[in-house]
């Protein structure tokens, strides 16, 4: 694996082992040279740095923020990708399984910003996957729906506090994703698909590509915003 130039932006991107998160890495590769981390699912992709890390463990965001500095010198983009879910119907308290999904939806990107910021420079980004579910909450997943919006509050927050410093702070939230390394079940796929304009659902790389707008220059005037990617589901 090849150690960046010094002059090579650096995006580190969490949960990028597969599926969104893979898609991202691989977007942004054409201009970063790219940090991901993983946890049961080992990347394949040998061009990336892979830290694992596991992000209910309050001292991962500091651990992959040093790994990251370590290896390339610098950070310029974190998109916070990495996410949990647990059952959290009204009859359901877990509090030790709700606790970890919060861990890990939100205040694992307050870490890793946190542990990054003296080594933000103007122009630096920071990007965060939430959900459609931030506001059309599931049946049988109203706390996760709430981790969400919590990240979207954060995200704007975040945006407010670092505009001063020229960094920018924005989300991306897709609808129901169809994955195809996880495919859904097509009667569910269907189902979905009535309840979008464009007729179809996105895919992975769909989301990558809006990631990678909210990164580039053309995208330098936007901070404070959630990008919904969904296809225009239940407008």
């Amino acid at each position: 694996m090849a150690v960046a130039s010094q002059d090579r932006p650096v995006a580190l991107v969490t949960g990028a082992a597969r599926g969104i998160g893979q898609a991202i890495a691989q977007e942004l590769a054409g201009n970063y040279s790219v940090a991901i981390t993983h946890l049961e699912t080992r990347p394949a992709d040998s061009s990336f740095l892979a830290v694992r890390a596991d992000f209910r463990d309050p001292e991962a965001p500091a651990m992959v923020v040093e790994r990251t500095l370590q290896h390339f010198g610098r950070i310029d983009l974190i998109v916070n990708n990495v996410g949990a879910i647990a059952s959290d119907g009204p009859e359901v308290f877990d509090s030790s399984a709700l606790r970890e999904m919060f861990d890990v939806n939100l205040f694992a990107a307050q870490g890793l910003l946190a542990a990054a910021l003296p080594h933000l420079t103007p122009g630096a980004g920071v990007i965060s996957i939430s959900s459609v579910n931030a506001s059309m909450p599931p049946a049988g997943a109203a706390l996760f729906g709430a981790s969400k919006a919590a990240l979207e509050l954060w995200t704007r927050g975040m945006a407010k506090e670092l505009g001063p410093r020229g960094v920018r702070v924005n989300a991306v939230a897709p609808g129901a994703v169809n994955d195809p390394q996880n495919p859904r079940p097509p009667e569910l796929v269907g189902e979905f698909e009535k309840l979008t304009a464009l007729g179809r659902l996105p895919s992975p790389s769909d989301i990558a590509a809006a990631v990678s707008f909210l990164a580039g220059s053309g995208a330098s005037f936007v901070t404070g915003e959630v990008l919904t990617v969904s296809g225009g589901y239940r407008l």
